[in-house]
């Protein structure tokens, strides 16, 4: 076995080790009320097993990111897999740091989840080991990237702790605008979770049946002469082509349910190649999320704000708000060095600009500037408690396209990450 195969290895065993975690922590939080056990002998003991089964799970993934850093000859942070990885190890160091200062068996069952889901977006992606490319061949990739994760895991467990006081604080009995109106957008928050799960399920089950459609698109390069040059290029789908590639002809469908592929392209104002593809991805992620998140309320028969908020009665809210605020705090002056500070630094040298209104560049300001006014409510106008946790939940989201949205919609210098 060489050194990749085990790098593969042991992220297999961190993804089934978090899972078998999160599992755990459910047992500690809700199997208290079994049998009459006693609840603070049971909570301690599974959440002892919790735990240990979570570091050991982030003990396989320090082990991946070792091992692939040797086999490649730099840090694995250098396309969608490599740096999605890289996130979800953060998020659980980032839980660890947490855990061990609030000791706080329930975050475990709201942050856990963040890096499962994360994890398994990564393994969407494209797994070989690739070499750098020129403008990647830096020591700023070390720093810029790594510094921006590790911020951007601490918001995580911001929203996590957040997300856990909105659904301890809803009062589900009360039909006032204000109860109605968070319930509503609590609900909504859970469905955009379930969107995410909803793309790698989809991606999941149609690379697993072999599914492939391939389209055939002219495209035009201008030389600096001013002359035009035709090329075709050949786009392969691996989901059912809702969305056809701008000003393309299909050349092979497999058949999927009976249905007719395509049912529109993607429109001219998307640039790269690969656009009429990752919007299609985006497509069947809101289709099979949507279907899930029905799914799950049929066979629950409530909404699933409802179905969790009695499992966080025995928390104190203000310890909620306080753990939210705290990892945000922590997570904002790393953020700050990584994504904007350090970020222009090699912006500079790779580019010859400290700035260029790349969409990842717009949107990693856009997400310090939403934590700066985050951080100015909290303190200097008081924004603390349904306030504040809502804030840290949208920040999160904001956080998530800045990830995701934007190397699936938008072009731009930054696509050089991976996406497939």
């Amino acid at each position: 076995m060489n050194v990749l195969e085990i790098s593969r290895l042991a992220f297999v065993i961190a993804f089934y080790l978090y899972c078998l975690s999160f599992i755990f922590y459910v047992v500690a939080v809700t199997g208290k009320t079994w049998r009459n056990r006693d609840p603070v002998r049971h909570e301690r003991k599974w959440g002892a097993v919790s735990f240990v089964t979570s570091s050991l799970g982030l003990l396989s993934h320090f082990i991946y990111c070792g091992t692939r850093w040797a086999y490649s000859g730099h840090i694995p942070v250098s396309n969608m897999y490599e740096f999605m990885t890289f996130l979800s190890m953060m998020v659980m160091l980032a839980f660890t740091v947490i855990f061990l200062i609030y000791r706080k068996i329930l975050i475990g069952m709201f942050a856990l989840p963040v890096a499962i889901i994360i994890m398994a977006y990564a393994a969407v992606f494209p797994k070989d080991v690739q070499p750098l490319i020129p403008s990647l061949q830096s020591i700023w990739l070390y720093i810029h990237v790594t510094l921006a994760a590790t911020g951007e895991a601490f918001f995580a467990i911001g929203f996590a702790a957040g997300l856990m006081y909105l659904l301890r604080t809803v009062e589900f009995d009360k039909q006032d605008k204000s109860s109605l109106r968070q319930k509503r957008w609590l609900e909504f928050t859970l469905y955009s979770i379930i969107i995410v799960l909803g793309f790698v399920i989809s991606v999941y089950g149609f690379r697993a049946a072999n599914y492939e459609a391939v389209f055939v698109q002219n495209t035009t390069v201008i030389d600096s002469e001013v002359q035009e040059d035709s090329t075709i290029e050949r786009i392969v789908y691996n989901l059912p082509p809702i969305v056809a590639p701008d000003d393309s002809k299909p050349e092979y469908i497999d058949s999927f349910l009976g249905l007719k592929f395509p049912w529109f392209e993607a429109p001219s104002w998307m640039k790269g190649e690969q656009a009429g593809r990752q919007l299609n991805t985006v497509v069947w992620a809101v289709v099979t999320g949507t279907l899930l998140y029905f799914l799950l309320r049929l066979l629950l028969r409530k909404p699933l704000s409802r179905l969790i908020a009695p499992t966080l009665k025995s928390l104190d809210p203000d310890d909620l708000d306080e753990i939210s605020y705290r990892s945000i705090a922590i997570g904002f002056p790393i953020f700050t060095l990584g994504a904007l500070v350090f970020a222009m630094i090699w912006a500079q040298q790779a580019w010859g600009r400290f700035w260029g209104w790349d969409p990842k560049e717009v949107w990693a300001l856009i997400t310090w500037l939403f934590y700066s006014a985050y951080l100015h409510l909290r303190l200097s106008r008081g924004f603390q408690g349904r306030q504040s946790s809502w804030l840290a939940v949208i920040g999160f989201i904001v956080v998530m396209f800045t990830l995701i949205g934007v190397n699936l919609i938008i072009a731009g210098l930054h696509s050089y990450a991976g996406v497939d």
